[in-house]
């Protein structure tokens, strides 16, 4: 999937509607646009330069001035003199030299301060954008896609703006100019050689292009045959109890086939490629070098002037293949330029990202959910949430339960306002959501998941994460509470511990404490616990649940739960069965139904252990 995003980048044509979308990229480039004209300054004088050594090369090839410049500079004074003295050349070919090579530190450094700039500011607004987009967008989204946006499209809008851009400029101005100097010298050599060479040129870049191209599905495939040979050795117990040798051979030996095929159609190509290089583009030099010997013979071309046109010419060649090759390095940053454009254009989250720890409304806690329905947007025809009325009092405990599929984990979701109704309303203390904000409803809000996702760096890091300005002594009072210190204090650093990725040195159980130390100290109004215990032993369930009974004191708590024995002091459970609410009321309530769906569940989960 990625290699086919990739490709359709690569393949991106530049037409109007793409440069009008890409020059709002530009934006980012305004605050920098006086360094940006200065590089194209030194771009130009650095493109003057280079024209002027290939006709410095030429007078000393030509042994000084033509008799046409000697004649001319006789009119104007005794300069001729100077010009004429071989030393005197060679001191200025010098120093064009090194004002060419001061112009290009000069030029690299410029085109690197504003693209550097540049991209800091595209980088912050890109991932300060994605962060605040909805859940509908992250659910529909590749995170390896999301991360490639980031990096990969970011970075090659990066070298259009600190190299591809100016080269492709500077080869432009080198051809104007080198052309127009040609037309000068020689009229008729000049049409020779934009007759064959250029052409031949771009030919043979594109003809190197289509066989890098074949040079890449013949790696490709190779890699695909070797990822076949590896999967063979390390399930050779399958391959010999199944008996698939014959097949394995089969199946490697087509990929072999086809490796062979590709590599010869390579070869024929490169075989031609290089036919076509000896023919034609030799070929073209060598009709231009024998018009300008015909033109010396006849007079009407001197020595050092031919000797210039040669060096022009192949620096002309030169900068025509160059156009190609950066022509196709534009064409892939468009399609950088309309990939980040397109994510920067999606609808984001109504979430301020000044101040973010100011909290302008505390609620109490209350949750009325009225004639809600809903459905995800990828699934419109499948309804999760039907005709739903709830109502939360504030600082109650209240439970969810159900059958897989329920509406249980969706209706959590629906609480942290991650998706807005198809249907109905969801108010807190009486207020529509729109109202109170959603930075504000959820910093009023804590979530402890089944799967605890923990950041990289320390236990201290990661308990203070959503309030990174508690004190010590806050964040020492909720490890506490949470049952973290019981195993923190194993170790040698304490809560500078390092818990590594996604905190592979922690157990289940010490995670899910980690994250309950985390809705502590955020002091939330409302608690949602997705399953918070039900992958756990017993052992560590038991720590686990006395840090859930000390964290949802004095709070809303919504609880989802598989495990019912971890419900029965809960103020209400609400029974959901295909997104509706079918029971409703306290632990020993729904026991005495006969043929309610709780007591049904609970049966079955009491005849499993």
């Amino acid at each position: 999937m990625a290699a086919e995003v990739e490709e359709k980048k690569q393949k991106k044509r530049i037409s109007k509607e793409s440069l009008k979308r890409a020059k709002s990229i530009m934006r980012y480039l305004s605050p920098y646009r006086k360094h940006f004209i200065f590089g194209l300054i030194l771009l130009f004088l650095s493109s003057i330069t280079t024209l002027l050594v290939p006709r410095l090369m030429g007078q000393l090839a030509g042994i000084g001035l033509s008799e046409k410049e000697q004649e001319w500079l006789l009119d104007i004074g005794p300069l001729h003199l100077d010009m004429m003295d071989l030393n005197t050349i060679g001191i200025i070919l010098f120093a064009v030299f090194f004002v060419q090579g001061l112009i290009s530190f000069l030029k690299i450094y410029v085109f690197s301060f504003v693209s550097e700039y540049m991209i800091r500011d595209l980088r912050k607004d890109v991932y300060a954008h994605m962060i605040r987009l909805p859940m509908v967008f992250f659910v529909e989204q590749r995170v390896g896609e999301l991360n490639s946006r980031i990096s990969a499209d970011i970075s090659a809008i990066q070298e259009t703006f600190t190299t591809t851009l100016a080269e492709f400029i500077r080869q432009v101005i080198v051809i104007l100019l080198g052309v127009a100097f040609l037309f000068y010298t020689s009229p008729d050599l000049t049409m020779v050689m934009l007759i064959t060479l250029p052409l031949m040129m771009i030919v043979a870049v594109f003809f190197g292009k289509f066989i890098r191209k074949l040079s890449k599905q013949t790696q490709d495939e190779v890699a695909v045959s070797n990822g076949q040979v590896q999967e063979t050795l390390i399930g050779i117990v399958n391959v010999k109890s199944f008996t698939t040798e014959v097949f394995e051979s089969i199946r490697y030996a087509s990929s072999v086939e086809i490796i062979r095929s590709i590599a010869m159609r390579s070869a024929i190509w490169r075989g031609l490629f290089g036919a076509f290089i000896i023919i034609f583009l030799f070929g073209s030099i060598a009709i231009v070098i024998w018009r300008g010997a015909v033109l010396m013979q006849q007079g009407q071309l001197d020595a050092a002037l031919f000797f210039s046109f040669l060096l022009y010419t192949v620096m002309i060649g030169a900068s025509f293949g160059g156009i190609a090759s950066q022509y196709a390095s534009v064409q892939k940053a468009m399609g950088s330029i309309e990939a980040v454009l397109d994510l920067l254009e999606e609808g984001a989250e109504d979430i301020p990202l000044a101040n973010p720890d100011s909290i302008l409304k505390k609620l109490k806690g209350e949750i009325e959910f009225k004639n809600v329905s809903f459905f995800y947007p990828s699934r419109p025809d499948e309804t999760v949430i039907k005709d739903l009325n709830l109502h939360v009092k504030a600082g109650e405990k209240v439970a969810l339960v159900g059958p897989s599929g329920a509406g249980k984990s969706t209706l959590a979701s629906l609480i942290l306002a991650f998706y807005n109704p198809s249907e109905g309303t969801i108010r807190y203390d009486g207020e529509d959501v729109s109202r109170i904000g959603l930075n504000d409803l959820r910093r009023n809000m804590a979530f402890v998941p089944q799967e605890v996702l923990l950041f990289s760096g320390s236990v201290r890091d990661n308990i203070k994460y959503g309030t990174p300005d508690a004190t010590e002594q806050e964040v020492m009072k909720a490890a506490e509470d949470a049952q973290v210190i019981e195993f923190i204090d194993r170790f040698e650093t304490g809560l500078d511990t390092l818990i590594g990725d996604r905190g592979i040195q922690l157990s289940g159980g010490q995670k899910q404490r980690l994250a309950i130390a985390r809705a502590l100290l955020k002091d939330p109004a409302i608690l949602i616990l997705d399953e918070a215990t039900s992958s756990l032993d017993s052992s560590s369930e038991k720590s686990v649940q006395l840090a859930l009974e000390k964290l949802m004191e004095g709070r809303t708590s919504v609880i989802i739960a598989h495990r019912l024995s971890t419900i029965r002091d809960a103020d209400r459970i609400i029974v959901l069965d295909g997104g509706k609410k079918v029971e409703e009321g306290k632990h020993e309530e729904l026991l005495a139904k006969t043929n309610g769906l709780y007591r049904t569940l609970s049966e079955l989960q009491f005849s499993e252990s």
